[in-house]
């Protein structure tokens, strides 16, 4: 999963951009033109034409083509838009360029932070997506960014943007591809690559362990391969520098790498899709990878339930019985409510080590499709104060979230007259809040975060990211973790 080359160079007058083919340029929002402009006259002429003043280019980009075989955008920046807003003016402007498949692509802007999101969009939008077709897409290979940043400045960047394609990449692989197996065979290498520590807990420990919500799931597959992944990501310390103690965060993903639905088969429109059922996961995994190419100081803690929801005649089914890892007994009413199952033992692993923070993402519930529709992610939060850094963030990553209640007069309808608890409900109704309160049961009481993902897919692309699979979570995790860390 390479990279183009990113080569920082300062800004200085536009007579640097001759030569290069495929160009957008930034602008800080302006009644006028800067006269300087390369093809001043032919933009007159376009928006002039479009009927259009200059100063709306803040919300159309607009691209030209020379008659020496150049394409220029031009966006102008508008700062009082909400980030959201911003970051889909820059992804449509990267997108007038990247239509062509260029080799090379050159940005240009003069404001820093506009360059980070600008880059950002291009290093994202640039990644081709894994598909098996006879003639491959063309990946972006160098990227020029004439701006204010340093080298130095690009790091964070561009970490978070390997991080957003890792997990869109992992999700768009086939499931014949990404199996239980090899997702954790590249996981291992990644591992190996970012030097973190790994444990497996495979299915026959599990069930050593007691973890029978994790076995009731995975047992339905012939293919013994399901497992509970840790990693542990720690910052390195100079020697000469005393070792601090670290805030821990303990980051939970969702990896069901294909979701039948089990005896509760889904019809076939609805099954369509569903080796992304693991997208939580290739969040909390990428985010782990990008604090550790980072060097966040603090403490990660990374656990993936990998499994497949299959139907056998070993799979689990509806009026079973079973007995999760922390001794809670759950009677089963709907098969398809795998998710929360998986997740119910790893959140007891995850807490045993009662960390500061406990994040979970999981593609849960198809009610908050229905409540929210893939534009926005839906989060629970122990407390409000977890509610306002999550909102906050979402705002100030672009990767936008809404709050639900975590109201205990909902969970009346998971009580159960035969185990201590209901799975879920037949009826589905706030189906998305009753999986957090049954997820909440299994959090140890530890400051929790749990992100319902209904913003992994989203037709056309979000915020800075133009394909449907969006990568939802990496940079507002990060964006999180930020704000957490400042306030420790």
């Amino acid at each position: 999963m390479s990279l183009p080359k990113v080569v920082a160079r300062p800004v200085a007058d536009f007579s640097l951009l001759h030569g290069s083919r495929h160009v957008l340029i930034v602008i800080p929002q302006a009644t006028t033109l800067p006269t300087e402009l390369p093809a001043y006259s032919q933009w007159l002429a376009v928006l002039k034409r479009k009927d259009m003043k200059p100063a709306e280019l803040a919300k159309t980009p607009l691209a030209i083509d020379l008659p020496d075989g150049q394409r220029l955008a031009l966006l102008m920046s508008d700062a009082t838009l909400p980030r959201f807003e911003q970051l889909t003016r820059l992804r449509q402007a990267v997108v007038l360029l990247l239509e062509e498949s260029p080799k090379t692509l050159t940005l240009w802007a003069t404001d820093a932070d506009v360059s980070r999101d600008l880059l950002f969009t291009a290093l994202v939008n640039g990644f081709p997506l894994p598909v098996r077709k006879k003639k491959p897409a063309i990946a972006l290979a160098k990227i020029d960014l004439f701006s204010p940043l340093k080298t130095a400045d690009l790091h964070p960047v561009i970490a978070l943007a390997k991080a957003n394609n890792l997990a869109r990449e992992l999700t768009a692989l086939a499931p014949n591809e990404l199996t239980p197996a090899t997702y954790r065979q590249r996981i291992r290498h990644l591992a190996k690559a970012y030097g973190l520590s790994i444990e497996e807990y495979g299915l026959k420990q599990l069930k050593k362990m007691g973890a029978g919500a994790f076995c009731a799931v995975a047992q339905g597959s012939h293919e013994d391969d399901a497992a509970i992944v840790h990693l542990s990501y720690r910052p390195s310390v100079p020697e000469n520098k005393p070792r601090k103690k670290l805030n821990n965060v303990a980051l939970v993903g969702k990896g069901i790498c294909f979701d039948t639905g089990g005896h509760n088969l889904k019809p076939a429109r609805y099954m369509a899709g569903m080796h992304e059922d693991m997208n939580g996961s290739a969040v909390a995994l990428a985010l782990t990878l990008a604090a550790a190419e980072m060097q966040l100081p603090v403490a990660i803690d990374c656990w993936l339930a990998i499994a497949h929801n299959h139907i056998s005649s070993t799979a689990y089914k509806q009026n079973d019985i079973i007995t999760a890892l922390d001794g809670t007994t759950v009677e089963i009413v709907h098969t398809d409510a795998e998710g929360r199952m998986v997740l119910a033992d790893t959140l007891t692993l995850a807490t045993r080590s009662k960390p500061d923070l406990v994040i979970d993402f999981a593609t849960l519930t198809g009610s908050m499709h229905v409540a929210l529709g893939t534009r926005y992610a839906g989060i629970f939060a122990s407390t409000d104060e977890l509610t306002h850094w999550a909102v906050t963030a979402g705002m100030a990553s672009g990767e936008r979230v809404c709050a639900f209640p975590l109201a205990e007069d909902y969970a009346k309808a998971l009580e159960s007259k035969v185990a201590d608890v209901k799975q879920c409900t037949l009826d589905g109704e706030a189906d998305h809040i009753l999986a957090a309160l049954f997820l909440q049961r299994f959090t140890n009481k530890r400051p929790w975060l749990h992100v319902d993902l209904s913003a992994s897919r989203c037709a056309g692309g979000l915020g800075a990211v133009a394909t449907d699979l969006t990568g939802f979570g990496v940079v507002w995790g990060a964006t999180l973790l930020a704000q957490w860390l400042d306030l420790q």
